[in-house]
C-alpha cells in the first residue's frame, strides 16, 4: 500500500493526468485500485474512470474495450437508423442462445428529458444515443467484467442526489449567542446570522429586533437594515 500510495502521490502530480486526480493523491490512489480491479494499469484507470457526483464511471470506449477482452465475449454489431433516430446495439456473450440487442432512440431521450440538453446532447446526439445503446446493452450481459460500472456520458445525465425529506433538511436558526453576545460584537458580525434567522422564518425582523435591542440598542438605521430582510425576499 505505501508504495502504492507513492506512486498515486507522483502520479497526482503529472500534468499527464486528467485535472480531477491533479494533487489528489487519494483519488489517485482509489481509481488506480478500481482500474486493477478491471484489469486496467494505473495510467488506464486514471484517463478511463471519472468520478461523477460522487460515483465511478467509465468512458464508453474503455466499456467496450473491458468487455471485449472478457472470456465470453462473442461479439457485438452496432448501428443506427437516421430515418427514425434510434441507436442499436447488439451484444453475443458465448454461452447464450441468442444475441441481447438494446435500442435507444429520439423517443427514449425526450422521455428522459435529454434531447436537446445543453452540452453533448446539442453537439452530438447521435454519438450520445449510441453511446447510451452500447452501455445499456453491455451492462445488461457483463455485468461481471464492469463491476457495476456506467458509463460517463449516462452518469453525467443522472440529477445529484438530493434531500428526499427536505422538512428535515431545513435551515436551522443561528446559535443563541449571536444575540447573547451582541454587546461584545459589532453589528456587521451579526447581521448575517440574523438574516439567516429571517429568511428560514424562525423569528420575524421584529422579534430579532426586539431581542437584540434587549441587549444593546440599535439604531433606527441598523432597525430598518434588519427590516428590508424581508422586503428584499419578496422583490
Amino acid at each position: 500500500m505505501s508504495e502504492a500510495m507513492e506512486m498515486a502521490q507522483m502520479l497526482s502530480s503529472s500534468q499527464m493526468v486528467p485535472q480531477n486526480y491533479q494533487q489528489k493523491p487519494q483519488d489517485t490512489l482509489v481509481a488506480m485500485m478500481m482500474g486493477s480491479e478491471l484489469g486496467l494499469n494505473p495510467i488506464q484507470a486514471l484517463q478511463n474512470i471519472a468520478v461523477i457526483n460522487g460515483k465511478p464511471a467509465i468512458y464508453g470506449d474503455a466499456l467496450l474495450a473491458l468487455v471485449q477482452s472478457h472470456p465470453a465475449f462473442g461479439g457485438h454489431e452496432e448501428s443506427f437508423d437516421d430515418s427514425s433516430m434510434t441507436a442499436t446495439c447488439t451484444v453475443w456473450r458465448k454461452g447464450d442462445a441468442k444475441p441481447h440487442t438494446v435500442t435507444f432512440s429520439k423517443g427514449d431521450a425526450e422521455r428522459a428529458k435529454l434531447w436537446g440538453k445543453a452540452g453533448p446532447w446539442q453537439t452530438y446526439p447521435k454519438r450520445m444515443l449510441m453511446w447510451r445503446a452500447r452501455g445499456y446493452a453491455l451492462r445488461d450481459k457483463f455485468a461481471d467484467a464492469l463491476g457495476g460500472l456506467i458509463t460517463v456520458e449516462e452518469a453525467r445525465d443522472i440529477p445529484a442526489e438530493r434531500e428526499i425529506n427536505p422538512a428535515n433538511n431545513q435551515a436551522q436558526p443561528p446559535a443563541q449567542s449571536a444575540i447573547e453576545h451582541y454587546p461584545d460584537a459589532d453589528f456587521e458580525k451579526n447581521f448575517p446570522a440574523w438574516k439567516d434567522w429571517i429568511e428560514a422564518g424562525k423569528r420575524t425582523p421584529e422579534q430579532v429586533i426586539n431581542m437584540v435591542s434587549s441587549k444593546a440598542p440599535l439604531t433606527d438605521e441598523q432597525k430598518q437594515h434588519i427590516r428590508d430582510i424581508t422586503s428584499e425576499d419578496a422583490a
